[in-house]
């Protein structure tokens, strides 16, 4: 069943938001175009496509929680991302992640284990915090 989660964060500049819509699929079952993340759990892609970057970030939140996902799931579990959806003003990739981050606790109540943004001002306002993992390399701000 597709089930959407809504991230929302209010900051004084306005905030950042998605909206992810997603559902498992049996392994068996997949036709779709995939993204291998770790043994058997795979992140199945839209068919309207997505960014790079926002299949970067999607791709980096599923691997945080590769290791849970194959204990629940030893046949495998493959994520179907239906649509990520955002507004184009102040929109970062990395909010892809935390949709994702969100979007899987719900789906496999999965603990919190610290993926969050923080509003800190300045040249770059948004701070995110990755669970205690590095992120990953992100394009320079033009």
């Amino acid at each position: 069943m597709m089930r959407t989660f809504t991230y929302r964060f209010r900051s004084p500049l306005g905030g950042l938001a998605a909206d992810l819509s997603a559902r498992t699929v049996p392994p068996g079952e997949a036709a779709a175009p995939s993204v291998g993340i770790h043994r058997g759990v795979r992140l199945l892609l839209p068919r309207a496509g997505l960014h790079r970057e926002d299949l970067a970030w999607l791709s980096f939140a599923v691997a945080l929680r590769a290791e849970e996902l194959c204990a629940r799931c030893p046949k495998g579990v493959h994520l179907e991302i239906v649509s990520l959806d955002f507004p184009l003003t102040d929109y970062r990739p990395e909010v892809a992640a935390l949709a994702m981050d969100g979007w899987l606790r719900g789906e496999f109540d999965l603990p919190d284990i610290g993926v969050t943004c923080s509003y800190t001002g300045g040249a770059d306002p948004y701070a995110f915090a990755w669970g205690g993992a590095e992120q990953p390399l992100r394009s320079p701000r033009l």
